[in-house]
């Protein structure tokens, strides 16, 4: 399952419904709408399986948050490019199944892609 925070604009959100991509957005098909702490949202992902939680928000990029059943992406782009972004990761060869997305926390900018994952203590980054 594909999750948006909250902080993810409508217009965004929309491309990517046109696009095909299928998600649940914090506030409207997930959680409730005062969700504003990162907390709550960790609480609500521990409770669903393979979840791909999407963020605009960067306290999400701490390798302490890494867990297994979840993969946290932190968008560090622009914010007319958050679909776009959101688009590319899910395709990119690395990341675009949820196998390979679970227990990473992710930060995607428009050059690069830092992440950490279980089992590793060193941040690896990834040009693309």
């Amino acid at each position: 399952m594909i999750v948006l925070d909250h902080n993810i604009g409508e217009d965004q959100s929309q491309l990517l419904r046109d696009w095909g991509i299928h998600f649940k957005q914090i506030g409207v098909e997930a959680g409730r709408p005062e969700w504003d702490d990162f907390q709550e949202i960790r609480r609500y992902l521990h409770h669903q399986k393979q979840t791909t939680f999407f963020t605009r928000d960067f306290d999400f990029f701490q390798p302490q948050l890494r867990h297994a059943n979840y993969a946290l992406i932190v968008i560090a782009a622009p914010m007319k490019e958050t679909a776009a972004f959101v688009k590319r990761l899910l395709r990119h060869a690395e990341f675009k199944t949820k196998a390979k997305r679970c227990g990473k926390v992710i930060r995607l900018s428009p050059r690069i892609i830092s992440w950490w994952e279980i089992g590793s203590e060193v941040q690896r980054d990834l040009l693309w």
